[in-house]
């Protein structure tokens, strides 16, 4: 109750301190995390050059599940949006990192491809899951889930083919055709090994890589995610699914590529529309992240 009343702007400055101090007692304790960086190696057609992990976890002796999160082609790969998912995915009790990768332009199935295979082979030493899991606080037997943005988000969709703890995947701005780039073969339902059952698109309406219409980026959505709706949302009993972002959702009443931030693809990638960074509707960071976890053992 308090919870609901606080986040009401026009009765924020009616809380007294008593209110406030009762509000505090009645929410959970946001748990301690530690920073943390490390290395593994990558590349677009052989995994030999060195990339950066950067990441967050549980500051406690326990061991958790891993959450793996890869931004977009040209993106930096720790930005705001990027370390809001890992802070996120940390706070609910994961080692948590972002992955850089040869992202300068994207690429066809096999580079695609290859570039999964640098970060999820569970069979190679050099790779970013095995750096990860082999932290003192991971324990990967519990699961791994993933996230990531536009080419990032294609790897995720293709992290399973790698490694068979993968257990989830929370995909934006992902299709089957990028401009020049059709990608179908390796990321559309049924050409992967990631059942559809563990995958949740979010696509802004706008996007132009779907097409840039509602009709189009459903199209491109329920390839991608094995579900066919007439609407804007398809999502599942079970969470899996798509969810197409509306204009009228974001606060620059463009629901493009990057809808998450302030002012579209366009603008500072650390600008993040407060709508998904804060909000619990259906397509926001938070209802992503929260719907990951129910995969994963803890």
């Amino acid at each position: 109750m308090f919870k609901r009343l606080f986040c009401l702007g026009g009765l924020r400055a009616a809380i007294t301190p008593l209110a406030a101090a009762l509000l505090a007692l009645s929410l959970p304790a946001r748990a301690a995390t530690a920073d943390f960086t490390s290395t593994y190696k990558g590349g677009s057609s052989s995994c030999n050059t060195t990339y950066q992990i950067k990441g967050k976890e549980p500051a406690d002796s326990s061991r958790h599940p891993v959450f793996i999160y890869m931004g977009g082609t040209s993106d930096t790969y720790d930005n705001a949006q990027a370390m809001a998912a890992v802070q996120g995915m940390a706070d609910r009790g994961y080692v948590a990192a972002t992955i850089q990768y040869a992202n300068s332009a994207m690429g066809y199935c096999n580079t695609l491809n290859t570039r999964s295979k640098c970060i999820f082979d569970q069979a190679s030493a050099q790779s970013a899951v095995t750096a990860l899991c082999s932290r003192d606080q991971a324990d990967c037997s519990k699961g791994i889930v993933v996230g990531g943005f536009s080419q990032g988000a294609l790897l995720g969709i293709l992290s399973k083919n790698f490694d068979s703890r993968v257990e989830a995947v929370y995909a934006s701005g992902a299709h089957k055709n990028y401009i020049i780039y059709n990608v179908n073969a390796c990321v559309g339902n049924g050409n992967r090994v990631l059942p559809q059952a563990r995958l949740r698109v979010i696509n802004g309406e706008n996007d132009i890589y779907g097409g840039g219409s509602q009709s189009t980026v459903r199209a491109s959505s329920v390839a991608v995610s094995g579900y066919t709706c007439t609407g804007t949302t398809c999502l599942q009993p079970d969470g899996s699914g798509w969810r197409m972002v509306l204009k009228s959702e974001v606060q620059d009443g463009s629901a493009d590529h990057c809808y998450f931030r302030a002012k579209g693809c366009l603008s500072n990638q650390n600008n993040l529309d407060t709508g998904w960074q804060t909000g619990s509707a259906a397509w926001t960071l938070n209802a992503n992240l929260d719907w990951l976890t129910q995969f994963t053992a803890h």
